[in-house]
């Protein structure tokens, strides 16, 4: 006797599924414990939440505008900053209506001759 599946493909008219006793879950579980007393088991037990933390109503760092320039300039310069420092760049590049390339590269200079005076 071989053993072969049914074919999806197959009319079979011989007998029909009953599905009649299958049906959706309830919605609430009547046999789970209420929310209040797993709250308070988890809190006894020193269970940290899963839940996401409240978000902060404002952030200190301000969303600013992309800035798109094409000047050629082609490496990119990430670096960790205070939030005053990068605000402070950002003011000077926006009251000089510099490109933040530029602005650094002033910087740098200006630096440059700084030290080399101080030599």
């Amino acid at each position: 006797m071989s053993k072969s599946r049914a074919s999806i493909f197959e009319d079979s008219d011989t007998e029909t599924l009953d599905v009649g006793s299958f049906s959706p879950k309830p919605t609430i579980d009547q046999k789970a414990p209420p929310a209040e007393q797993v709250r308070a088991v988890s809190q006894a037990a020193n269970f940290k939440s899963r839940e996401p933390a409240a978000v902060k109503a404002e952030s200190k760092t301000t969303k600013r505008s992309p800035r798109r320039y094409r000047t050629g300039r082609n490496v990119q310069l990430s670096v960790k900053a205070l939030a005053e420092t990068v605000d402070a760049f950002y003011a000077i590049t926006d009251q000089q209506h510099w490109v933040l390339g530029y602005t650094l590269q002033r910087a740098i200079e200006a630096l440059q001759r700084e030290l080399k005076q101080s030599q």
